[in-house]
């Protein structure tokens, strides 16, 4: 029998990793409702996230960390930045020594502005720790689960582990590139939701393309320089969890943060726009983590500024967008 591997997390992208692990492996899909967990097990599909998709009797649906992660050689965590760190620390007496843990987290930790590497490093066992696995790049998880082609990044500081997870997610249609940037890859996969939000609001406005290329451009510039002054390779923004991630979110129409920026755009509160999603929109908590992330480093980062003091309800979205093409004219490379 193939070794099961267990999912954490029955949102949108956790469902379509595990009917992806499925065409392999038998998969322990952890959630935390029990009435999900047994709607999926019952009726073979997820009501809340991708309801249209069968799933397949090698997933099995459990509200029981013990249960999910018995004997699984690859676990992957899939729930949003702000339940990481709960969800591992009830995970990690059942973590089975040799597992590779996969994050595929995009965000930063509120308050303590971690990235989830050293989230999970502080929770988990040092034993653990050259098994952490990050994966991100441009991969919408209806687009997944449909096998339209995907490629990502799976970056982990010992490259044969990365290379392990490459092997054993690869499909058809859904290619890994290896990576040890790990650093690169969470600043690049969180960050792109702040300027995805920027131009959803420019594009709310109607401010035309020329407008959305220039703050896609200047904010790939501020995703680089505060990854650089985290300790990341430059050349990692310039790969599928930095700019390839970024196209996707900012100009893709299942774009929870770009929707998010739309909708500013267009007059509506933040509050009306939460309340009316299904899903987290990731970009909202990283903005206020970006601008701390900045002071922290000492990097200026004008586009998050302005679209924290948007989400503030410090500036209107005009405002905010007069600010930034009035700024002081500089040479492009600062």
């Amino acid at each position: 029998m193939a070794v099961p591997v267990a999912v954490l997390g029955a949102g949108s992208f956790g469902t379509c990793l595990a009917l992806l692990s499925a065409r392999e492996h038998d998969v322990r899909l952890w959630a935390r409702d029990v009435e999900l967990a047994d709607t999926i097990n019952r009726e073979h599909r997820n009501p809340r996230y991708l309801s249209d998709a069968r799933i397949p009797e090698q997933v099995r649906a459990t509200t029981d960390l013990e249960e999910a992660l018995e004997g699984c050689e690859l676990v992957i965590c899939a729930v949003p930045s702000h339940g990481v760190r709960e969800v591992m620390e009830r995970a990690a007496g059942f973590l089975p020594r040799d597992a590779l843990l996969v994050s595929t987290v995009k965000g930063i930790e509120l308050g303590t502005w971690m990235r989830m590497d050293q989230v999970l490093e502080e929770m988990l066992d040092p034993e653990h720790h050259p098994r952490l696995v990050f994966l991100s790049g441009p991969s919408f998880a209806r687009e997944v689960f449909a096998e339209k082609p995907t490629a990502v990044t799976v970056a982990c500081r010992e490259e044969a582990f990365a290379i392990s997870v490459q092997e054993s997610l690869s499909l058809t249609n859904f290619r890994c590139y290896s990576a040890t940037d790990v650093i690169g890859v969470q600043v690049g996969g969180a960050l792109k939701n702040v300027v995805a939000i920027a131009v959803g609001i420019s594009d709310g406005l109607g401010l035309g393309h020329n407008a959305r290329a220039a703050l896609m451009t200047r904010g790939l510039h501020e995703i680089t320089r505060l990854g650089v002054a985290m300790g990341a390779d430059p050349l990692t923004f310039l790969g599928l969890a930095g700019m390839g991630d970024l196209i996707l979110t900012c100009t893709g129409d299942l774009s929870r943060n770009r929707n998010v920026g739309l909708a500013l755009g267009r007059g509506e509160t933040l509050a009306e726009i939460v309340g009316s999603m299904n899903e987290v929109a990731e970009g909202v908590r990283t903005t206020i983590a970006a601008c701390a992330l900045a002071d922290q480093a000492g990097v200026e980062m004008p586009i998050a500024r302005d679209v924290q003091r948007v989400l503030d309800g410090e500036a209107e979205p005009a405002e905010a967008v007069a600010e930034l093409v009035n700024r002081q004219l500089r040479n492009e490379n600062e």
